[in-house]
Protein backbone atom coordinates (compact mmCIF):
# COMPACT_ATOMS: atom_id res chain seq x y z
CA UNK A 1 0.00 0.00 0.00
CA UNK A 2 2.61 2.21 1.06
CA UNK A 3 4.47 2.01 -2.60
CA UNK A 4 1.76 2.23 -4.62
CA UNK A 5 0.97 5.62 -2.47
CA UNK A 6 4.63 6.74 -3.28
CA UNK A 7 4.08 5.44 -6.75
CA UNK A 8 1.00 7.27 -7.08
CA UNK A 9 2.63 10.54 -5.59
CA UNK A 10 5.27 10.86 -8.14
CA UNK A 11 3.42 10.82 -10.98
CA UNK A 12 1.32 13.47 -9.68
CA UNK A 13 4.61 15.51 -9.01
CA UNK A 14 5.40 15.04 -12.86
CA UNK A 15 1.81 15.36 -13.59
CA UNK A 16 1.42 18.93 -12.00
CA UNK A 17 5.40 20.09 -13.31
CA UNK A 18 3.90 19.43 -16.83
CA UNK A 19 0.65 20.91 -16.43
CA UNK A 20 2.30 23.93 -14.78
CA UNK A 21 4.92 24.44 -17.83
CA UNK A 22 2.17 24.27 -20.32
CA UNK A 23 0.37 27.13 -18.53
CA UNK A 24 1.08 31.46 -19.54
CA UNK A 25 2.30 33.48 -17.45
CA UNK A 26 0.39 36.20 -15.32
CA UNK A 27 3.11 38.85 -16.73
CA UNK A 28 2.66 37.40 -20.19
CA UNK A 29 -0.18 39.95 -20.85
CA UNK A 30 1.51 43.15 -19.35
CA UNK A 31 3.25 43.64 -23.09
CA UNK A 32 0.40 43.74 -24.33
CA UNK A 33 -1.73 46.22 -21.91
CA UNK A 34 0.60 48.82 -22.85
CA UNK A 35 -0.10 48.38 -26.47
CA UNK A 36 -3.40 49.06 -25.90
CA UNK A 37 -4.86 45.10 -24.76
CA UNK A 38 -8.35 45.11 -23.32
CA UNK A 39 -7.28 43.29 -20.44
CA UNK A 40 -5.76 45.10 -17.02
CA UNK A 41 -2.64 44.34 -15.59
CA UNK A 42 -3.70 43.23 -12.38
CA UNK A 43 -7.15 43.15 -12.68
CA UNK A 44 -9.89 40.33 -12.97
CA UNK A 45 -8.11 37.98 -14.79
CA UNK A 46 -11.61 36.00 -16.33
CA UNK A 47 -12.98 32.80 -15.45
CA UNK A 48 -10.39 29.87 -14.89
CA UNK A 49 -8.67 28.34 -17.58
CA UNK A 50 -8.82 24.39 -18.20
CA UNK A 51 -5.16 24.34 -17.83
CA UNK A 52 -6.02 26.44 -13.81
CA UNK A 53 -8.92 23.84 -12.86
CA UNK A 54 -6.33 20.71 -13.83
CA UNK A 55 -3.47 22.25 -11.66
CA UNK A 56 -5.92 23.00 -8.92
CA UNK A 57 -7.15 19.12 -8.94
CA UNK A 58 -3.65 17.80 -9.17
CA UNK A 59 -2.57 20.14 -6.60
CA UNK A 60 -5.30 18.76 -4.37
CA UNK A 61 -3.99 15.36 -4.83
CA UNK A 62 -0.63 15.93 -4.12
CA UNK A 63 -1.47 18.02 -0.47
CA UNK A 64 -3.21 14.51 0.04
CA UNK A 65 -0.81 11.82 -0.74
CA UNK A 66 2.17 14.19 0.72
CA UNK A 67 -0.34 14.05 3.99
CA UNK A 68 -1.12 10.74 4.03
CA UNK A 69 2.91 9.79 3.25
CA UNK A 70 3.71 12.14 6.31
CA UNK A 71 1.32 10.41 8.62
CA UNK A 72 2.32 6.61 7.71
CA UNK A 73 6.42 7.82 7.98
CA UNK A 74 5.79 8.32 11.65
CA UNK A 75 2.70 5.78 12.32
CA UNK A 76 5.00 2.58 11.48
CA UNK A 77 3.39 -0.55 12.36
CA UNK A 78 6.47 -2.58 12.58
CA UNK A 79 9.35 -1.88 14.98
CA UNK A 80 12.52 -2.29 12.74
CA UNK A 81 12.66 -3.43 9.35
CA UNK A 82 16.06 -5.63 10.95
CA UNK A 83 13.61 -7.65 13.31
CA UNK A 84 13.77 -11.20 12.92
CA UNK A 85 16.94 -10.72 11.00
CA UNK A 86 19.96 -13.38 11.67
CA UNK A 87 23.61 -12.99 10.59
CA UNK A 88 25.68 -16.16 9.87
CA UNK A 89 28.68 -16.66 11.67
CA UNK A 90 27.86 -14.28 14.13
CA UNK A 91 26.73 -15.81 17.53
CA UNK A 92 24.64 -14.16 20.24
CA UNK A 93 26.25 -12.54 23.05
CA UNK A 94 23.62 -13.13 25.88
CA UNK A 95 22.24 -17.27 25.99
CA UNK A 96 18.49 -17.26 25.50
CA UNK A 97 18.05 -18.79 29.19
CA UNK A 98 20.62 -16.53 30.84
CA UNK A 99 19.06 -14.97 34.08
CA UNK A 100 21.30 -12.34 34.11
CA UNK A 101 21.87 -9.24 32.08
CA UNK A 102 24.87 -7.18 31.29
CA UNK A 103 24.96 -3.79 32.77
CA UNK A 104 26.77 -0.92 31.81
CA UNK A 105 29.56 -1.19 33.68
CA UNK A 106 29.66 -4.99 32.24
CA UNK A 107 29.08 -6.27 35.30
CA UNK A 108 25.92 -8.53 36.04
CA UNK A 109 22.36 -7.61 37.62
CA UNK A 110 19.41 -10.15 38.19
CA UNK A 111 16.75 -9.94 36.40
CA UNK A 112 13.68 -8.83 37.59
CA UNK A 113 12.27 -12.69 38.34
CA UNK A 114 15.46 -14.11 39.92
CA UNK A 115 15.09 -10.43 42.16
CA UNK A 116 11.64 -11.28 43.49
CA UNK A 117 12.42 -14.98 44.81
CA UNK A 118 15.73 -13.51 46.86
CA UNK A 119 13.41 -10.93 48.53
CA UNK A 120 11.13 -13.82 49.54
Amino acid sequence: MHTAIVVFHIIICIGMILVVLLQTGKGADMGAAFGGSSQTVFGSSGPGTFLGKVTTGIAIFFMLTSLWLAYSSTHKTSGSIMEGVSVPGVESTIPAGDETKPAAGGDTIPAPEAAKDKTN
